[in-house]
């Protein structure tokens, strides 16, 4: 059977990044190793929400887990992921940076707007 197309493979890729604890638990990793009692403490969630969304990102490679006795430390498996958050992040910035843009342009073009043109049009 042949591999699925690349395309595929990274849209399978970026779903498994589509959950927001997921991303929360990256981020959370991002400044180094974290044992799993503080990442509940971070985002107060279930104790078995949290680790099925850390058994999912383990499966898939993206973090590592190391057992201290009953102290069980989350890491990411390498910085990738990391340069991967902080690239969505200036993404982000960019794309929110044109929304407020336009969102001055709207309040600009409401103030100069005589009193009831809006009322008329609608």
């Amino acid at each position: 059977m042949a591999a699925p197309p690349l395309y595929q493979v990274k849209a399978e890729f970026f779903r498994l990044l589509g959950h927001p604890v997921r991303i929360r638990v990256l981020e959370l990793l991002r400044d180094g190793p974290c044992p799993v009692r503080d990442l509940l403490a971070d985002l107060q969630i279930e104790p078995s929400n949290l680790s099925q969304q850390l058994a999912v990102l383990r499966r898939s490679g993206i973090i590592v887990s190391v057992r201290d006795g009953s102290n069980v430390t989350y890491k990411l498996a390498g910085s990738d992921v990391a340069d991967l958050l902080a690239a969505a992040r200036r993404v982000l910035t960019e794309m929110l940076a044109d929304r407020d843009h336009l969102l001055d342009q709207l309040r600009q073009a409401e103030r100069e707007a005589p009193t009831g043109a809006l009322a008329s049009t609608a």
